[in-house]
């Protein structure tokens, strides 16, 4: 049989439409392969695991096949539960491949403790910005006499006098007791009022020995 008949035979044909089905299988199966090793195409959205325990997002994340690691635990955020979820990466929604690593930040159980700094003798003025970088906050404020107004004279909390140096919670109220700038006044009229009354006694003391 020559070439030309090979090729227009039958025989041919149909031997042709088996390797082409061979490498369509091949081709198919060798894809698929590649499909199941690299997860192609297999993204799953991160979860927003904002204010769950650790515990709660973990199961949460190993539920859908991801992981997790637990970098830092964060200053006390008061809008988010003690020991719960504050950060994460990659942010809620982002798609990611499978057993990709979720970096969680957590809160802490409580604010830390600092130390007071020195208020005593400073004006109000001066003393509301130190308190607030410091990260406490502004109490109670009562008066008390003495010579200058709106000077610091002591700082209280919960019913304890408290100094410079001493520990108190982060983001805890500072009482203060301030000078009620009256002190000098009151001393100055009492003065004059002597003074008038001493006037005039010895203003009548001399019009009575005149007469006499």
């Amino acid at each position: 049989m020559s070439l030309k008949n090979f090729v227009t035979s039958k025989t041919f044909a149909i031997q042709l439409a088996i390797a082409l089905g061979i490498i369509i299988i091949t081709v198919y199966a060798a894809l698929k392969w590649l499909q199941n090793t690299t997860n192609h195409g297999q993204e799953i959205p991160v979860p927003n695991l904002a204010k769950m325990s650790v515990e709660k997002a973990g199961q949460s994340l190993e539920a859908i096949n991801l992981q997790y690691v637990v970098l830092d635990t964060m200053d006390f955020n008061k809008d988010y539960p003690p020991y719960s979820i504050v950060q994460q990466d990659p942010l809620p929604n982002v798609n990611v491949k499978e057993n990709r690593k979720i970096y969680l930040k957590v809160n802490a159980g409580g604010y830390n403790d600092i130390r007071l700094p020195d208020l005593i003798q400073k004006t109000y003025r001066q003393v509301v910005p130190n308190l607030k970088s410091a990260g406490l906050q502004e109490g109670k404020k009562t008066y008390k006499p003495y010579l200058a107004k709106d000077v610091v004279l002591e700082m209280w909390q919960n019913g304890k006098k408290l100094k410079a140096g001493d520990m108190v919670k982060k983001a805890s109220k500072i009482d203060l007791v301030l000078g009620d700038g009256k002190t000098g006044y009151e001393e100055d009229s009492e003065m004059e009022d002597s003074d008038i009354e001493e006037t005039d006694v010895n203003g009548a003391d001399e019009e009575e020995n005149k007469t006499n």
